[in-house]
């Protein structure tokens, strides 16, 4: 069977108005969640509140567009921020000089870019802590660190890439954590403590490069047992 110009337009209509009912809902659900938490009536009212009408509703409109329910809108929405964090860091025009800072202004766009949500985001944390979304949260911490990376135009394929993103899943989430219990809103520089605890870590990252560089000399491979430990818990794929 032949795709004609017709029947593709047709397609790309539909995924381009599916696309943007998922944008619509969960904008909606962001405002519930600050009030109501990460869970399925919330969505239902998100849902409801993206005007999706209730007889789409009832012809299973919410789950076609999130399959998996809460688990998905929170994939959406990491995803969504991680785009937006790569965009911004490609827009600058002269940005930051060296490594160390070029990951740190990564990491505090990363999360500056949640103070309008910030409820919802700390919610969204407390929930991905759960024993069935747990997993959920560790792979989004990595993909956001691989994010990261990949703005930075990191290629590496050995077990750096492993080492890189685990170090730095840790800084992302601690800082995050740290940010979440920051309550230093207003002021000349808002949550100046959340970005000095982060000029801290990644000072921490650096000089576990520099030592896994020596160790490297040595003939020891801190990378190699990393990219192990990454297999493991990531699956070899990832």
């Amino acid at each position: 069977m032949t795709i004609g110009p017709d029947l593709r337009l047709d397609v790309k209509m539909m995924s381009d108005a599916a696309e943007r009912q998922r944008h619509a809902i969960l904008e909606a659900m962001l405002e519930e969640a600050a009030f109501e938490g990460w869970n399925e009536t919330a969505l239902e009212n998100a849902c409801e509140a993206a005007s999706i009408d209730a007889a789409a509703r009832a012809d299973g409109a919410l789950k076609r567009l999130f399959p998996k329910g809460i688990a998905d809108v929170l994939d959406f929405w990491a995803e969504r921020e991680d785009l937006a964090m790569m965009a911004a860091y490609e827009a600058l025009e002269e940005p930051p000089a060296r490594i160390r800072d070029k990951v740190t202004w990564l990491v505090r766009r990363r999360i500056e870019q949640l103070t309008p949500h910030r409820e919802a985001a700390r919610r969204a944390g407390a929930v991905l802590t759960l024993p069935h979304l747990a997993g959920l949260g560790a792979r989004l911490a990595w993909r956001t660190a691989g994010a990261i990376w990949r703005a930075l135009g990191d290629i590496s394929t050995d077990g750096n890439w492993y080492t890189k993103r685990a170090t730095l899943s840790a800084v992302y989430l601690s800082t995050l954590t740290r940010w979440f219990a920051d309550d230093e809103e207003d002021g000349e520089t808002p949550y100046s403590a959340s970005w000095a605890f982060l000029d801290d870590r990644i000072g921490n990252v650096m000089s576990f490069e520099k030592w896994k560089a020596k160790a490297a000399k040595k003939g020891f491979d801190p990378a190699g047992i990393a990219s192990m430990f990454g297999r493991i818990r990531y699956g070899a794929g990832n």
